[in-house]
């Protein structure tokens, strides 16, 4: 290196440190009105935490979970049924044990010396104990007032006495918006009272598969195992959700239960001691794109059927109708009309937007009350499963023999009770029982719904039919 290369790099050097030396200048110029926005958005979030935090309390739940041996895949247990090789038994493993469950909770009334929380029906769902803390370290044994789960709400009461115990405002969550500004508050892995903020990422998120019955909000507030069942609030401190779900692996994915759902499932509750909907009686499908296109419409949903003797029956709901608003809202798509159905009280009169044969009508129905054989099949797709009575068209394209009659079994969910008893699609259910004395023959999907929701627990003996072998299975909910 020659004298001007060596005089190049120490001038470079001597650049290049007085260039570190000198302070940075800002290149964003702060203003005090800038502080100003900023301390009053903090301020809103320290309020909001202040007045709904006292309110939100921490659950424990205790369950027995009662098992008989460690899962069996369906390809073994086949192999042992077709075979007649009787199943492996664990005779020194325990037959059940106790799981606790964390989640949290809101305190909406308190009445006669009871204070009622609004909590998720996962957070205490078959809990044998519940307890329930409260922000200032009380601790109360808790008794469940009732519980839904189509919409995964449960409300929960303690006694109180004449305790003065703080209660959250709960708000309208019809007249949220996307974008909004909301805190999450709640007991995640245990650190009680933790409160993050976000916005309202998405309102009406439905087909999660988490509820029979969606109409989630979704936020990015943080939301992590242990939040469950807590308050999501707007910038006022009303609650307007509660937390119920995340997508694990993911960020910023959180999913709440729309708190005007809550508020009718508890007012439900409270005055009939179960939760009353609504019914239609029609069977229904979404209107594809390109025919949404032909009609000039949005959205829709096409009648595919009409239940006789239904409220869309005797209103003059024929199949082929095209409901396009329900008392003036647009329908978006099967979801939407049946979340306004349900939650239309029974007796109500309301106007359907229709195309028929092209042309558009009004008619109006007179909505009512779900009956009892609706809801219990429900239970059916609980337990992830869904049957039909097995016709003779069913029977011969099946290849199932004349003598033998039942339900056939048209789909299991993976994952589900149904599929961790071994059952198949094209299993046929001859008969079921409570327990081996009295099985009956299963001759309808109704009475067969009815029974299942009266083993509970128990679970349901089953005789099934498949490819020339009988066998039995216990069809009970999960643990």
């Amino acid at each position: 290196m020659n004298t001007r290369q060596l005089l190049k790099v120490a001038v470079l050097t001597t650049v290049a440190a007085v260039s570190f030396s000198m302070p940075v200048k800002a290149q964003v110029n702060v203003t005090p009105e800038d502080y100003r926005v900023a301390l009053s958005l903090q301020k809103v979030i320290e309020s909001v935490a202040e007045k709904v935090r006292p309110a939100v309390v921490d659950i424990t739940s205790v369950s027995t979970v009662k098992f008989q041996h460690p899962a069996i895949p369906p390809e073994f247990r086949d192999f042992f049924r077709q075979f007649g090789f009787p199943m492996p038994q664990f005779p020194d493993m325990p037959k059940e044990f106790e799981r606790k469950s964390l989640g949290s909770g809101f305190i909406v009334k308190v009445k006669n010396g009871w204070a009622y929380i609004l909590t998720n029906n996962h957070v205490i769902d078959k809990a044998k104990k519940i307890r329930v803390k409260l922000y200032n370290g009380d601790v109360y044994t808790a008794k469940v007032v009732g519980a839904d789960p189509k919409t995964d709400v449960a409300l929960i009461k303690i006694k109180v006495g004449n305790k003065k115990v703080p209660v959250a405002k709960l708000g309208d969550s019809d007249k949220i918006k996307i974008g909004e500004l909301v805190i999450a508050i709640g007991n995640p892995y245990r650190l009680d009272g933790s409160v993050t903020h976000g916005i309202i990422s998405a309102k009406g998120r439905h087909g999660l598969g988490l509820n029979p019955i969606e109409n989630f909000i979704q936020t990015d507030a943080a939301i992590n195992p242990g939040n469950s069942g807590g308050p999501l609030c707007d910038i006022y401190g009303n609650v307007i959700g509660i937390n119920t779900a995340i997508v694990r692996n993911a960020q910023g994915l959180g999913f709440a239960v729309p708190i005007n759902i809550a508020k009718k499932v508890m007012h439900d509750l409270l005055k009939y001691g179960k939760v009353i909907r609504g019914w239609l009686g029609v069977y229904i499908e979404d209107v594809s794109p390109d025919v949404a296109a032909k009609f000039g419409i949005k959205s829709g949903v096409i009648v595919t059927k009409v239940i006789k003797g239904s409220p869309a029956s005797k209103a003059g709901l024929k199949s082929g109708d095209i409901i396009v608003t329900y008392n003036g809202e647009q329908v978006k798509g099967v979801s939407d009309l049946q979340l306004k159905v349900v939650n239309t009280r029974p007796g109500d009169r309301v106007r359907l937007g229709i195309i028929r044969n092209g042309e558009r009508e009004t008619i109006t129905v007179k909505i009512g009350q779900m009956p009892q054989h609706e809801m219990i099949a429900d239970a059916l797709s609980t337990l992830g499963l869904s049957v039909q009575k097995l016709t003779p068209e069913l029977k011969q394209k099946l290849g199932i023999p004349e003598n033998i009659s039942g339900l056939v079994v048209t789909d299991i969910k993976p994952g589900s009770p149904a599929d961790d008893a071994g059952l198949q699609e094209g299993d046929v259910i001859v008969s079921a029982g409570t327990k081996p004395q009295n099985l009956k023959p299963v001759k309808s999907v109704e009475a067969f719904a009815k029974l299942v929701e009266k083993a509970k627990d128990s679970g349901v003996l089953l005789k099934v039919y498949r490819n020339g072998f009988s066998f039995f299975v216990v069809l009970k909910a999960e643990e």
